[in-house]
């Protein structure tokens, strides 16, 4: 008997995942639960194994192909009785084995990591429910369209994934009118960005005033010595975050310097111990976590969100941590760091990390961040600009920590010296409660005042 290969749902929010690689072909066998294809959406890479075991009989989705979930990519000939769970999707490949380990984390050294704790959240700042955006136009409802005579093509292009719908509201956009490149010419992310960005059908007021026409293709001399390759679906997707996060963000960014020879004293000093007891390294990462989530208690501004002329303030402190991949960037999210010890901290990190190398992500490890870092430093550089995670309002960068001859109560001294870079979005955070955020987590990391270290 045949079973079916369908495109899982990676994630409450998504409708939608681009195949980008076939780890088996026709004729293949395959075990049940060894991953047989990847897939990238919005949220996570992910491989994804078999329901069943038995051979690849047919593929039916090629690779960069985009469709909507729970459509048969493949099929696989198996004999009675060795079907997993057939007609369901698979679980996300947890059990897959990593691959060979890639380049080290942009924001978190090999051995970051963290342990979940059980205890409650605390008490959120300001509240926490918001308005709609004013003056967003109502995406029409598949109900209201069919009872005003719409065309079954009318309906499968407003039938769009909840990330797209969300954009057309925030950018008065109607998305009956964009041209949809999707399956059954759905709608997708990048339709809508790109009718964002260059002011086109289905734009509002908004749409089109921050419309950027999109350059021209490059034109390339005779005898010009050029490869040219498509981006990946991840580099897409990045190309598209950061260009929505510029455009939506009023980025300033603050730099600091801060004297790390307590912290790097105490990472010495307990490093061996440290690892011995729980299995990882203790790096400078867990030190600028804690320090921050400290700040964000003190700040909550920078633990907020803007939705239309409403602050939303987060009551969970989730701390995004970027990490570089060979093949892109992704930003795993430690949960409720607040509750988190500086072994848990790492001991989480370090997981994250890990799996994200491998593929082995989930869409809710992804999701959920109020605050990011990324070390750029772990690449030597001394500090950048990074550009804000959206929905957030602020990101950490953090540059290479590194001996520099500096003055000491009127004494030249060297010091283990770190830049921390601060962008955040003016729009809600103001420069005074910036520096006061970023000279808080100065304070605690020259202090070094950090318990439970072992």
């Amino acid at each position: 008997m045949r079973v079916d290969v369908i495109m899982p749902q990676m994630g409450e929010s998504i409708a939608e995942g681009t195949l980008t690689r076939w780890l088996k072909k026709p004729g293949d066998k395959v075990a049940r639960d060894e991953p047989i294809f990847e897939i990238s959406t919005d949220k996570v890479d992910a491989e994804i194994p078999s329901p069943a075991a038995g051979t690849l009989a047919e593929i039916k989705v090629q690779e960069g192909q985009t469709v909507p979930i729970n459509t048969v990519v493949a099929q696989i000939e198996t004999e009675a009785g060795a079907v997993a769970a057939a007609g369901k999707p698979a679980p996300p490949a947890q059990a897959a084995a990593p691959p060979a380990p890639a380049r080290q984390s942009a924001s978190a050294p090999p051995g970051d990591g963290q342990e979940r704790s059980a205890r409650p959240a605390p008490a959120p700042p300001p509240p926490a429910q918001v308005a709609p955006p004013a003056g967003a136009r109502d995406v029409p409802k598949a109900a209201s369209l069919i009872a005003s005579g719409a065309s079954v093509e009318d309906l499968r292009r407003v039938r769009s994934s909840p990330v797209v719908r969300k954009i057309a509201q925030e950018h008065d956009i109607d998305i009956s009118r964009i041209p949809g490149t999707g399956a059954s010419r759905r709608v997708t992310k990048n339709d809508i960005l790109k009718a964002i960005e260059g002011g086109g059908p289905g734009a509002g007021a908004t749409g089109a005033a921050a419309g950027v026409s999109r350059a021209a293709a490059p034109v390339f001399a005779p005898g010009e010595r050029v490869t040219v390759v498509p981006m990946s679906a991840m580099r897409k997707k990045i190309a598209e975050h950061m260009v929505m996060s510029r455009r939506t963000s009023a980025h300033v960014t603050t730099v600091f310097e801060v004297d790390m020879s307590r912290v790097m004293k105490l990472r010495a000093e307990h490093q061996q111990a440290f690892q011995g007891r729980h299995g990882v390294k203790l790096t400078p990462t867990p030190f600028m976590v804690k320090a921050a989530v400290e700040a964000l208690k003190a700040f909550p501004d920078l633990n907020a969100s803007i939705d239309g002329d409403a602050i939303a303030y987060k009551k969970d402190i989730n701390i995004g941590i970027a990490v570089a991949l060979d093949w892109g960037l992704i930003v795993p999210v430690v949960k409720h760091a607040d509750d988190l010890s500086l072994s848990g901290i790492a001991k989480t990190v370090t997981d994250l990390a890990e799996r994200a190398r491998g593929k082995r992500l989930t869409p809710d490890e992804v999701q959920g961040g109020t605050f990011t870092i990324t070390n750029p430093g772990s690449f030597g550089s001394l500090f950048g600009t990074p550009i804000i995670n959206q929905p957030q309002v602020a990101i950490l960068g953090v540059g290479a920590i590194q001996k520099r001859v500096v003055v000491v109560d009127d004494a030249i001294a060297i010091r283990p010296m770190v830049y921390l870079a601060l962008s955040f979005d003016h729009r809600l955070i103001d420069g005074a409660v910036a520096d006061q955020f970023v000279a808080h987590i100065k304070t605690i990391l020259q202090d070094g005042k950090f318990t439970e270290i072992v």
